[in-house]
């Protein structure tokens, strides 16, 4: 009974400690500069200007479809490595 009340002490010690260091790792740090979005988004629009007949394209990340010149992507995927954009469908001729 001992030894059982021993490991739930240490498993509920961990478990603490464990939620410390994430809540830490989560708070911001006071001088972080936020990344631009504006150069994301520019990038998006010379893509679809470079490739008029593109309708789809991915980073890898982000899968986006152009509708009416704009293009609306998906939340980017966990732990991906972001890539060049490249044309995934083109308008069919």
């Amino acid at each position: 009974m001992r030894q059982s009340s021993i490991r739930e002490a240490l498993c509920l010690a961990f478990a603490i400690a464990g939620m410390t260091a994430a809540h830490a790792a989560d708070t911001p740090v006071a001088n972080a500069v936020p990344e631009p979005r504006q150069t994301e988004n520019s990038s998006l629009q010379d893509f679809i200007k470079a490739n008029p007949d593109c309708v789809e394209f991915t980073d890898q990340c982000s899968h986006c479809a152009v509708v009416n010149g704009v293009a609306e992507c998906s939340t980017a995927e966990i732990a991906c490595i972001k890539r060049e954009n490249h044309c995934t469908r083109r308008i069919a001729n």
